[in-house]
């Protein structure tokens, strides 16, 4: 869909926007709240624009580069709010409702899912509706904002009531079946992703399928008493039939993927372990911000695939397909783990909120042993928190570089107190 005049001044604003928040994320230093905010509004005014511009059904269907540049910038200023700690604003909610439409679309995609792996996402997507319809209410956010939020929630909405509904047509016959071919096909993905792996643990998750395939007379299953079990069937044979094509590609390999999909497999397990190392240090390390890059990586090797399979030059699709799948999908869901984790905390705060933890987890240690203590056993936690207790002015933490108030005062205070109380005890 081409631009019309209207819409490529908005692109233009829209670019600048995207270019200053590049600039502001590679800042070393903390980002200011005021600097983001401000940012935010000028792209608010954008999408104000366009909604004036467009009609509904144009605007309800991305398809132009404006769209998708409008979506990479609310992406990144999303995980600005999240860096200076303002997780229960809608502006916030963006990029965790981006992530939860990748991962629907992912299984929807493989269909391997059971109804325990959609009631995450509904709980989640109810409690970011909850913040999006709270702002909306208290005219915290402008209309535009909290207008685009509702639309890609309902866009959320609708995939997960499709997988549900794809879900309630299996007989009681069949849903132990189907929950134990979604369980077997992880495991087999996940044996297929390692670098070498051994025909040995795959044994039995193949004798497992075949047992599971003699439960079938003439390609339906059959229930306990011997008859056969009503339609539909297809969504449990089809995931027999992909398992067994996963086990035949593990048998089948000798060492690696193939030589065409290395690159991609090895960019996937170098970002799968970044990942899985910020997911068991990012209190400490973790700037949500950094998480753009690896969004953007992921995203386009996505797009490098065609129909749903990664292909070569000469457009065929080497083996290897269900490995870089796993890996893809593993890593949009480290992401997502990582954005859900996020502390409404802001990012200059981080550091005290921390070592309040930390003390707190020692005094806990300590009460453990019963006592007495003498002053001389506490003096190092005293002497920690007389040390925080001296950060602040006036009973607020205080930003050193503009003197404003970071978010997360009410989560500091309340550790503070609690330190305080276990020194007491």
């Amino acid at each position: 869909m081409s631009l019309n005049q209207d819409e490529i001044l908005i692109l233009e604003k829209v670019i600048n926007i995207r270019n200053r928040l590049t600039a502001l994320k590679q800042k070393p230093e903390f980002v200011k709240t005021q600097d983001v905010l401000n940012i935010y509004q000028q792209m608010v005014k954008q999408v104000s624009l366009l909604i004036e511009v467009r009609d509904e059904e144009n605007f309800s269907q991305p398809s132009n580069r404006l769209d998708k540049t409008m979506s990479d910038v609310f992406s990144l200023l999303s995980l600005f709010f999240l860096r200076i700690g303002k997780t229960r604003e809608c502006p916030a909610t963006y990029c965790q409702i981006a992530s939860i439409r990748q991962l629907l679309d992912h299984m929807n995609e493989s269909s391997s899912f059971t109804e325990s792996d959609l009631k995450p996402f509904r709980a989640r997507l109810n409690e970011l509706r909850e913040i999006v319809q709270h702002d909306r209410a208290s005219g915290l956010h402008p209309e535009a904002m909290t207008m685009l939020l509702e639309r890609k929630l309902n866009a959320c909405d609708a995939v997960l009531t499709q997988l549900h509904d794809s879900l309630s047509v299996l007989s009681e016959d069949l849903i132990p079946i189907h929950q134990r071919l979604v369980a077997l096909r992880r495991q087999l993905v996940a044996l297929a992703a390692k670098p070498k792996p051994s025909k040995t643990d795959l044994k039995p998750l193949l004798e497992e399928l075949r047992l599971i395939d003699q439960k079938r007379d003439s390609g339906r299953f059959v229930g306990s008493g011997g008859a056969l079990l009503p339609e539909p069937q297809p969504l449990v044979t089809g995931i027999l039939e992909e398992c067994f094509e996963i086990a035949q590609e593990v048998e089948a390999r000798e060492k690696d993927v193939s030589f065409t999909l290395k690159p991609i497999y090895d960019r996937l397990m170098e970002i799968r372990g970044q990942l899985e190392g910020l997911v068991m240090t990012h209190r400490w390390t973790l700037r949500e911000t950094d998480l753009w890059n690896y969004e953007n990586a992921l995203r386009d090797i996505d797009r490098m695939r065609v129909d749903g399979k990664f292909v070569d030059s000469e457009g065929n699709k080497p083996q290897g397909q269900y490995v870089l799948l796993y890996l893809l999908r593993r890593c949009y869901g480290l992401i997502y783990r990582l954005l859900s984790s996020s502390e409404p905390v802001s990012e200059e705060l981080m550091p005290i909120a921390n070592k309040l933890s930390t003390v707190k987890k020692c005094l806990n240690e300590v009460l453990k042993y019963g006592g007495p203590f003498s002053p001389r056993d506490l003096y190092p936690y005293q002497l920690a928190l007389h040390q925080i207790d001296q950060m602040r002015k006036d009973g607020k933490f205080i930003s050193a570089e503009d003197g404003s108030i970071p978010e997360g005062q009410g989560i500091l205070m309340a550790h503070l107190n609690e330190c305080h109380e276990l020194l007491e005890m």
